[in-house]
């Protein structure tokens, strides 16, 4: 299908950029602007073998400092697939169909390993060493969405799964400092997907300085918006907040956070080893 850049990035945001006819990797840009999560695929397997050659490709991702704090874990085992996912597939069902899962994980145990073999001290024991491992599996589970879709697979991270994180980590037998930070399901589209509408650039992108100074009215109109286009199939928690004729992204949001989400991944993190000061 022939996309024009500027019509998608348009759909996108409300406020696209301009896009010169000359722009280089017009082409690439493209397919990166009109990514979509895919929560419903085809009766086909994916070859266990492409699976590790998507991996290597996000592995092949910048790492801060060269310091490579991020693993995948592929799930293969029936088993043992059914006790990780069965963690989550109440608010995620599709992806009991998914035909391949993949757990991506902060490793910052292999650091310090590196100062135990080398007989060095380990002085960066406090919050950022989380930090960075959290960054680099974040960045290699981007690298290898691109990657996947870039060979016609499907994808949808669940971050659901840090909503259980000390029994995935053991389900995985993670040691300490190594953690879940996302998994992630994988397999052929059964349907296209569609583009999610965005904030708008300008509630998001800032030059020099940050402004939210116009915040609400932009996140007002993005509301309007992402509902003409599609709205909310269901609104959450209706059993206390009720329902609204006009319910938004801004009331979705806002709904989801108050209610308690991981409350405990701090002393999961701490009993990982972790210090966070």
């Amino acid at each position: 299908m022939d996309i024009d850049l500027a019509a998608l990035l348009q759909h996108r945001f409300g406020d696209a950029p301009a896009v010169a006819p000359d722009t280089p990797g017009r082409e690439a840009l493209t397919r990166l602007a009109g990514h979509r999560s895919h929560r419903a695929y085809a009766e086909r397997p994916v070859d266990p073998a492409l699976v590790r050659l998507l991996a290597a490709v996000a592995l092949s991702a910048p790492a801060k400092s060269d310091l490579q704090q991020r693993d995948i874990v592929i799930i293969e085992d029936p088993a043992l697939r059914k006790r990780v996912t069965g963690l989550v597939t109440g608010e995620n069902p599709w992806l009991e169909k998914a035909p391949a899962f993949l757990v991506f994980c902060g490793n910052n145990r292999r650091q310090r390993q590196l100062h135990e073999w080398r007989g060095r001290t380990f002085a960066n024991d406090h919050l950022d060493a989380f930090f960075n491992a959290a960054v680099d599996a974040a960045i290699v589970l981007q690298a290898f969405i691109t990657a996947a879709a870039a060979s016609g697979l499907g994808s949808c991270p669940v971050s659901a799964i840090r909503n259980h994180a000390q029994t995935v980590s053991d389900l995985l037998k993670l040691p300490d400092h190594v953690f879940p930070v996302a998994g992630l399901g994988l397999g052929w589209p059964a349907a296209e997907g569609y583009v999610t509408a965005r904030l708008p650039l300008a509630a998001t992108l800032h030059v020099d300085r940050f402004d939210d100074s116009r915040m609400r009215q932009l996140v007002e109109g993005y509301d309007r918006r992402r509902n003409a286009i599609y709205p909310y199939a269901r609104q959450r928690f209706v059993e206390k907040y009720g329902t609204q004729a006009e319910y938004g992204w801004s009331e979705d949001k806002a709904r989801q956070y108050s209610k308690p989400e991981r409350a405990d991944f701090g002393a999961f993190v701490r009993r990982k080893g972790f210090k966070l000061d």
